[in-house]
């Protein structure tokens, strides 16, 4: 089956995808899942947030935390950080009330 010109959707990942391979590589959402848990009501992991954090963070235009989610519109998020992932999952709450505590760091 051929899909035609009006079932394409073009979305951009620029250099996001190279950082979300390195991270997948590394098993980074993985290891911080498994080290902070997960919530059964959350929508996006802590492990995802921390490397959505990670490509905002390298990108050449960083992006405030109160402006990330439109950091993230028109990028390919489900490619970049899991299936389901939108950019209005990673809105100023979910950073900012992050399961991240300064104490969770210190104790590794």
């Amino acid at each position: 089956m051929t899909a035609s010109p009006l079932d394409i959707t073009v979305q951009e990942i620029d250099h996001c995808g190279i950082v979300a391979g390195i991270c997948d590589e590394m098993e980074l959402v993985e290891q911080i899942n498994r080290l902070l848990g997960s919530h059964p009501q959350e929508i996006i992991s802590a492990g995802q947030v921390v490397k959505a954090m990670i490509l905002n963070g390298l990108g050449f235009v960083s992006a405030p935390l109160y402006l990330f989610e439109k950091f993230l519109i028109g990028k390919a998020t489900e490619h970049l950080l899991g299936k389901g992932i939108q950019p209005e999952h990673l809105n100023d709450d979910r950073l900012g009330i992050n399961q991240l505590t300064h104490d969770d760091i210190l104790r590794e």
